[in-house]
């Protein structure tokens, strides 16, 4: 099997936003957290207030719980609940957040802009990501089940499973609910 790291939501200190207005805990900065490429938080939002900026950097943002958000985005309004598919923006745009009814959590990927491409999408039973890239990764909110070379891997709520080796065998999403793939792409 090639190597698979695996992060718990649990052990992972929370941090301070930038800006204040809420704590994140960061379970991926690759390749290393002074100089990422790509980095994957799970953020808990308490309050109304604008999202921390981040220049030369594309965001994908999902709500994992709670009844959802409003964000203010350059291109418009967009509410997002938690059985949305995630959504895509820059950076720098920091929209304003409204909760819609209290407190969310929610799963964020950032990738620095020239250093690739990157996605994030919900994984539905049954589906597929394919190897061969820089990065991988699979988040289960809730408790899943994972083909990875053959073999099923349980993970438990609040696990990110990831590899940056590149092989060409795909994962398989055995079973599980609110599960997200991520990837990033070559440049």
């Amino acid at each position: 099997m090639s190597a698979l790291h695996l992060v718990h939501l649990h052990d992972v200190a929370p941090e301070p936003w930038r800006n204040g207005g809420g704590h994140t805990r960061e379970v991926l900065a690759w390749p290393r957290r002074d100089a990422w490429r790509l980095r994957v938080s799970v953020a808990a939002i308490e309050a109304d207030g604008p999202f921390s900026s981040f220049a030369g950097v594309q965001r994908w943002f999902a709500v994992l719980t709670g009844a959802g958000v409003r964000l203010t985005l350059p291109r418009g309004t967009v509410v997002l609940g938690p059985h949305d598919e995630p959504i895509a923006f820059d950076g720098e745009d920091a929209p304003a957040c409204h909760l819609l009814e209290g407190p969310t959590l929610d799963l964020n990927l950032m990738v620095r802009r020239g250093d690739g491409s990157a996605a994030l999408r919900v994984a539905a039973a049954g589906s597929r990501l394919e190897g061969d890239r820089p990065l991988r990764a699979c988040y289960a909110a809730e408790a899943a089940r994972l083909d990875i070379e053959g073999r099923t891997m349980a993970l438990a709520a609040g696990t990110l499973a990831w590899s940056d080796a590149r092989d060409a065998a795909p994962w398989v999403l055995r079973e599980g609910r609110h599960t997200f793939w991520l990837a990033l792409e070559d440049a």
